[in-house]
């Protein structure tokens, strides 16, 4: 018997890949910010691990360096 998710239920990883879907980039402030996400990045090792094409880039920014994912185009 399938489940229904409603937005209140969604997971981290759910939230974090519609983001990606919708054409949106995502940095591990706006994953805590947006979805309470602390572990940006293990969320997208398990979202990479279930089959979904996700880039990563470095960004270098008033002296911080943090990644930013997108999903590739298709």
């Amino acid at each position: 018997m399938g489940t229904l998710r409603t937005k209140k239920t969604l997971s981290q990883c759910d939230r974090i890949l519609i983001h990606l879907q919708s054409g949106k980039t995502i940095n591990p402030l706006q994953a805590l910010n947006l979805y309470g996400c602390f572990r940006l990045g293990a969320r997208i090792y398990d979202l990479k691990k279930a089959g979904f094409d996700i880039d990563s880039r470095l960004v270098h920014k008033n002296g911080v360096q943090y990644a930013e994912y997108s999903m590739r185009g298709e």
